[in-house]
């Protein structure tokens, strides 16, 4: 492979992650959370194997709430802010997703 795509390859592959994005879309008017990640969110909460995936969603809604995972080792405030986005997560999975079935 050519160094060229190599490293598109790895550039993408780092955009992907970084982005923290499921699938990249955005929220309806006036919520916080996106069909998809409210989807992920029910399935890594009831499935016992949970995809990447359903991770990734996870943290994008994590940092929409405000947390960031990059400075874990030296965060004066971890856990307490890692805990504080989990319970506005929470708040917004149980006031915007509505309970739906998991195939």
């Amino acid at each position: 492979m050519g160094t060229t795509r190599k490293r598109w390859l790895i550039a993408f592959a780092a955009a992907s992650l970084l982005g923290g994005c499921a699938v990249g879309e955005m929220p309806p008017p006036g919520r916080y959370l996106t069909d998809r990640e409210c989807h992920d969110l029910t399935a890594l909460r009831t499935n016992a194997s949970p995809t990447m995936a359903e991770h990734q969603s996870e943290l994008a809604a994590l940092r929409k709430a405000g947390y960031d995972p990059s400075p874990f080792w030296d965060d004066p405030y971890y856990p307490e802010d890692l805990q504080y986005a989990q319970r506005l997560v929470d708040y917004w999975y149980q006031h915007e997703c509505v309970p739906t079935r998991i195939p």
